[in-house]
């Protein structure tokens, strides 16, 4: 999961360092306080692409850092990402992850304090966080996209069929993509094959031999020289040997050596005596030399009718190699690749009959597997409908009735990739012959319609917030992301996405960004992201709220106003309400200081952490209030409670800005 992430730079945010609930976390805010600049800060660490103009103004750079922890509980995956990026994992099983976008638009990532490509971070976040926003809402009204929703929920029963599907379809494409220029192209590819066959009928007749054109030059080198070939061994074996009539006067090495040792041997002097075996090494090594020499010139006479074949040989060589390669070795290789071209060039109608044949083969096999994917979202998909259906009587709408509709899509006429199964022609894609559409009945009196024709956008909102909480148990991913998918939504029905919410974060760490009360209330920690004014520069920092400013801040949300005594009742209630379905229904999950109602009998991680008013600290990290006497544990970023005005701290950021204007009465 995300144990913590900081932003420096980015939009309004100066510096904040937010520290997120292993459960259920929400953001809010202002509009235009920079709750939007969490989720992109998200974007970033996951390895989405950079923008310049999200730089803060007057910095260098834009920079989030994110601590992931359970790494080795994500599956095998990540850890081998990490891992195969030169990085460590910590002890603890996390993993720092870093991204920097410069004001010049360069994007630089780091994880585990290795220099990364930025496609690692995206590579991981992939098995880590799951980021839904509206822009998804407008993803789940493509077919495309339903078919994968459907995929997700049947898992295995559908993804082995489809893997196998995937396969056959290759090789059957393959196939038919040879076959179609086989045919097309067969006067073409006939001049083809002729031209290779001609090549290869040219160098058989030749037959050249792997290196023979090098062997042959040494050989014409050899043959054209040896007038002066003879002249130099004759030379060299007189001086080794000495002179062939036996002259004394021309001893040669070898004599000199052999007098040498016959006077050292009649002295009586040990020294020069245990030089003498070492002169009848040299001896014995001049005699080879010597008898090396002899043979040469034995074998050296000059042959003008072999010169002239060898050079014949060297000629047809040379015509091979001005056509075919640089060489007789590179004449070889192409004479090798014209055999396996030729084989592919074969348009004799025996040839077409067999590939005609294999593709109809492959299409038998590609049919059966279709109708066994089809057969199984069909069976998925009825099931996941159901559960889709009852979700949504819990959203408020619970007249509604969704279906999936799994119809097999027909072929145009001359699809490439038509294929005939259970006796329809349809069109064979890289995911099935299948067409998925979500069909949503909004209430008893209304048609089913596509769910982009039926739903509002608050409905849809709802659909889309059904379907996570249906598909939780196949997210591999630790960390689900919601960025205002409540949009559209109120009253009661935002009180249900509260309590999805909340069950959701029961298996997996879920962050929403909202600016519903309702939803905000059912939080196991509350953020909010506040933007103030100093010295003409706009801020915004992150605040842990506290028991007290979390009724402060959903009776902004509630009422717009700053003391409104209906709205702090209000949020009083609905926080009750929350607190009183979680600790019935929800098993709540230890949070790091908030000490809400919601949480009895949790343990807080950081055993410092101020209970009561909000804590904050000036834009260079200096306690505006003073001291913290009850400690500010290990975050440094608990609020304490004065209660004589709303204050927001930034973490141990340093850079939250302290709002001025109403007092707010406890």
């Amino acid at each position: 999961m995300l144990a913590e992430m900081r932003i420096q730079g980015l939009g309004v945010i100066e510096d904040a360092l937010l520290e997120l609930h292993p459960g259920l976390t929400v953001v809010t805010g202002e509009t235009g306080a920079g709750k939007t600049m969490v989720v992109t800060g998200l974007h970033l660490l996951s390895g989405g692409r950079s923008d310049a103009s999200k730089v803060r103004a007057g910095a260098a750079k834009a920079t989030v850092e994110g601590r992931f922890e359970g790494i080795d509980a994500a599956g095998d995956r990540a850890p081998t990402i990490v891992t195969d990026a030169g990085a460590d994992i910590d002890e603890d099983g996390s993993v720092i992850a870093l991204r920097s976008v410069g004001a010049d638009g360069r994007s630089r990532a780091h994880l585990g304090g290795r220099s990364a490509p930025v496609g690692v971070l995206g590579d991981l976040a992939e098995q880590l966080i799951a980021v839904h926003g509206q822009n998804d809402q407008l993803k789940l009204l493509r077919s495309t996209e339903q078919r994968g929703v459907l995929d997700r929920f049947a898992g295995e029963p559908v993804a082995t069929p489809l893997a196998e599907y995937r396969r056959i379809r290759r090789d059957w494409l393959d196939v038919i993509a040879e076959l179609e220029e086989r045919s097309s192209r067969s006067r073409e590819l006939a001049q083809q094959a002729d031209m290779l066959r001609h090549g290869l009928a040219e160098i058989e007749s030749v037959a050249p031999e792997p290196g023979e054109d090098t062997e042959l030059t040494e050989q014409v080198k050899r043959l054209s020289a040896v007038d002066e070939l003879r002249e130099a061994a004759s030379a060299a074996s007189a001086a080794v040997s000495g002179a062939a009539d036996g002259d004394p006067d021309v001893p040669g090495a070898l004599g000199l050596l052999a007098d040498a040792r016959r006077r050292m041997s009649a002295v009586d002097d040990t020294v020069l005596r245990d030089l003498e075996p070492r002169l009848a090494e040299a001896a014995t090594l001049l005699s080879d030399v010597g008898a090396e020499l002899t043979g040469y010139l034995d074998g050296l006479e000059a042959d003008p009718e072999r010169l002239e074949r060898i050079l014949a040989r060297q000629s047809d060589l040379k015509k091979l190699t001005r056509k075919y390669g640089a060489d007789v070795d590179g004449v070889l290789a192409w004479a090798q690749d014209a055999r396996e071209r030729l084989a592919g060039l074969d348009t004799s109608d025996e040839a077409l009959t067999a590939l005609a044949a294999r593709r109809d083969e492959l299409a038998a096999e590609l049919a059966d597997r279709a109708e066994a994917v089809s057969t199984a979202r069909r069976a998925a998909a009825a099931e996941l409908a159901d559960r889709i259906t009852a979700e949504l009587a819990g959203l408020a709408m619970g007249q509604a009735e969704v279906a999936l509709s799994v119809r097999a899509k027909a072929a145009d006429e001359g699809d490439p990739h038509g294929l005939t199964v259970a006796g329809d022609r349809v069109h064979a894609g890289p995911e099935g012959v299948d067409e998925v559409e979500l069909v949503l009945k909004a209430h008893s009196g209304a048609q089913p319609m596509p769910v982009h024709k039926a739903a509002s956008g608050g409905e849809l909102s709802r659909v889309m917030l059904a379907i996570e909480v249906v598909l939780a148990h196949a997210d591999p991913v630790q960390t689900l992301v919601f960025d205002e998918v409540d949009a559209g939504v109120g009253g009661r029905a935002a009180v249900e996405i509260g309590k999805r919410l909340a069950r959701l974060a029961r298996t997996h760490q879920v962050l929403v960004v909202t600016h519903l009360p309702q939803v905000a209330a059912f939080a196991d920690r509350h953020l909010v992201v506040d933007k103030g004014t100093a010295d003409g520069i706009t801020r915004s920092g992150v605040t842990v709220l506290d028991p007290a400013h979390r009724v402060d801040e959903l009776a902004r949300m509630l009422a717009g106003l700053d003391d409104s005594d209906a709205g702090r009742a209000h949020a009083e209630e609905l926080i009750a309400t929350a607190d009183t379905y979680k600790s019935e229904t929800v098993t709540p999950t230890s949070d790091a200081g908030t000490g809400n109602a919601g949480e009895t009998g949790t343990a807080p991680r950081n055993a410092g952490s101020p209970r009561g008013g909000s804590h904050h600290a000036d834009a260079d990290g200096a306690d505006a209030n003073g001291a913290d006497a009850d400690g500010a544990g290990s975050t440094g970023s608990g609020s304490r409670g004065a209660g004589s005005g709303r204050k927001k701290a930034a973490g141990t950021a340093g850079t939250a800005t302290e709002k001025s204007g109403k007092r707010r009465r406890k």
